[in-house]
């Protein structure tokens, strides 16, 4: 075995926890003693072989008073950018971290207390890293899992489990593992000469998705077969049938989701939102969260997750992949055993994010809370498009757009070479809708996508009534709402006339997105009722005059609706204020809306201020001539 040891501690933590001496300016042979010296410089190099006999290193779990999270260490097999996150979360919660990764400059060794230079492939290397943590956890899940499987026999703490690497690590084994627990998944089977592949491609069709068992991600180790005629080329693309192999069933879904899931060491788990993750070249390139699809496909999309990842053992956050069928299914795609690319938004979007709801989870903590605490995000995956410094000016000028753009965060991470197609860094954008994260990534890509001719904007509120009779009074609302820039649709939805269409208009509507409903109507004016009764988006009814009751009877129609059954009104034909009530509603979990609310209402002061000022200057009767004299 041969490691090298990169530690760039706080003096404190050198101290108490690390007997390793610092390295002068040049790397020299570890003597695993420490020696009184002037403070380290800020990174220091140490070697060591596996030939050497250190004194023993500081147990990962600390007898002393815990001060702060923990004093337990945590370790981590791979330093790429997942790393890097667990290593910036544990920064915040004052977990010490250590890295094992054969790269020296790796995303996570700037940020972590320990790097030691090694292959996590290398059991003997394994092995020995293991004896510096208190528990040990994986960034990627190529590692050696037999090894792992070892050290929980001797004791060592693995989370996840070595059973749950293993299962992952080939994507056959997988996807038997989860057959066995009821998973939905699409249909597939083992391959391994030419004979049982063309059997497959008569039993599944054409296309024909073939893949690897091992080593396949973001795009690598799959391969289409279009008819029988490529088989063999595809096979070979792929390392041949020695290489492992097996195929499924072409999936023709409509959308590709994820579910975040933790899971604690007694087995509870929690799951974050349903999202929506958008593939360029089997690639991630966009996520994007909430998923926008029927809550019950998020219900049962949660339901797969969870249940596939307690089949597992270990604890941790997962990444589960899913595909949403034409027919509405949801089947398993794959799942991975650490934290994900689909997750990074959660950084900024949820109150807590995977990568320390991760480190809670290891280390014994209480899981956090997964919900989103902004009411929409969009993640952008830098990818490298071009090899080199030009990659690397791309990718610049990107992240110079990125940082004149409201709620976008910028993660970079630092990989020393670029390569087309590699994930560099991502930028996640946080807004109040999902609309305004959006118009912002169109914004960042340098996209025309503010034109509404170009492109459809999904409404937030709606404007229906039973007649174009009241299209006088209700055009107010419309108009406030274009004031304050809110997508809307109106439209005639008659609640006696067309009372299908009534029905399946409320029932679609939350599906649709509507935030907020304003619903006129005169004399019996059951439509704003009838409506609120069949959907959970809040309804606002607009009471319209009439010629006999001058409007009483549409008003009294509508507040006298029954326990359970809520909907807001205002005065007889006062569409306006139904307007400005349904800015009030969205503004709640919009910040942006909000302040627009707020500047409205100090607009109106001031006008009545500016008013009072000239009635005082002028006196009321030259006040009247001047501005209440009707001509």
């Amino acid at each position: 075995m041969h490691a090298r040891l990169l530690s760039a501690p706080s003096h404190a933590f050198a101290a108490s926890s690390s007997p390793l001496p610092f390295a002068a300016a040049h790397p020299c042979r570890a003597s695993w003693t420490p020696r009184p010296t002037s403070p380290p410089p800020p990174l220091s190099l140490l070697r060591a072989t596996a030939s050497m006999h250190p004194s023993p290193p500081p147990e990962g779990h600390s007898d002393q008073p815990v001060h702060g999270v923990t004093n337990t260490v945590v370790g981590v097999l791979g330093g790429g950018q997942l790393g890097k996150m667990l290593c910036q979360a544990a920064s915040q919660m004052g977990v010490r971290m250590a890295i094992l990764d054969p790269l020296e400059d790796c995303p996570a060794s700037s940020v972590c207390h320990e790097h030691v230079v090694g292959s996590f492939n290398d059991g003997a290397t394994v092995s020995e890293f293991a004896k510096r943590c208190g528990v040990l956890t994986v960034e990627i899940e190529h590692v050696d899992a037999v090894t792992l499987e070892k050290l929980e026999k001797q004791g060592i703490d693995c989370e996840p489990k070595a059973s749950t690497i293993m299962i992952i690590q080939d994507k056959y084994r997988q996807k038997t593992h989860f057959s066995k627990f009821g998973i939905p998944l699409p249909d597939f089977v083992e391959v391994d000469t030419l004979s049982s592949i063309e059997k497959a491609g008569e039993m599944f069709g054409y296309p024909l998705m073939v893949k690897s068992k091992r080593l396949a991600y973001d795009g690598r180790g799959n391969a289409v077969a279009h008819d029988k005629k490529e088989l063999s080329s595809v096979v070979a693309s792929l390392g041949g049938f020695e290489h492992g192999l097996y195929v499924e069933r072409w999936t023709s879904f409509v959308k590709e989701l994820s579910v975040i899931v933790a899971r604690s060491r007694d087995g509870s788990t929690v799951c974050y939102p349903v999202v929506e993750t958008i593939h360029k070249d089997n690639i991630c390139h966009v996520v994007e969260a909430p998923a926008e699809v029927p809550d019950k496909i998020k219900k049962l999309a949660t339901n797969v997750a969870e249940k596939a990842i307690k089949s597992l053992e270990g604890a941790g956050v997962f990444a589960v992949e899913l595909f949403l069928t034409q027919d509405n299914q949801v089947l398993l795609n794959e799942v991975a055993p650490r934290p994900h690319n689909s997750g990074h938004h959660t950084i900024e979007s949820c109150y807590t994010s995977q990568y320390e709801q991760h480190l809670r989870a290891i280390l014994g903590l209480p899981l956090g809370d997964p919900s989103m605490k902004a009411p929409a995000s969009i993640m952008y995956n830098i990818l490298g498009e071009d090899e080199g410094e030009a990659g690397f000016t791309q990718a610049h000028q990107l992240i110079e757009r990125a940082l004149d753009i409201s709620g976008a965060s910028v993660h970079w991470y630092a990989k020393p070479e670029i390569r087309k197609q590699r994930k560099m860094g991502h930028i996640t954008i946080v807004g109040p809708s999902k609309y305004s994260v959006k118009a912002r990534l169109d914004k960042l890509l340098q996209r025309d996508a503010y034109d509404p001719k170009k492109v459809a904007v999904k409404p937030r509120a709606a404007i229906i009534m039973g007649s174009d009779s009241d299209l006088p009074v209700m055009k107010d609302a419309a108009v406030v709402l274009k004031k304050f820039n809110i997508p809307f649709e109106l439209t005639i939805v008659s609640a006696h006339r067309t009372p299908e269409r009534m029905y399946h208009y409320a029932l679609s509507a939350k599906e649709r997105g509507l935030e907020v409903i304003i619903a006129g109507a005169g004399g019996a004016a059951h439509l704003p009722g009838m409506v609120a009764s069949l959907t959970s988006v809040p309804v606002i009814g607009v009471p319209i005059m009439t010629s006999s009751l001058h409007g009483t009877d549409s008003l009294l129609s509508i507040v006298q609706m029954p326990k359970g059954i809520p909907v807001a009104t205002v005065a007889i034909g006062n569409a306006e204020n139904a307007g400005l009530l349904a800015v009030r509603m969205l503004a709640s979990r919009d910040p942006e809306l909000g302040d627009k609310a707020t500047e409205y209402q100090h607009d109106l002061r001031d006008m009545v201020l500016e008013k009072a000022k000239r009635l005082e200057e002028l006196g009321w009767e030259e006040y009247t001539e001047l501005y209440l004299k009707k001509h």
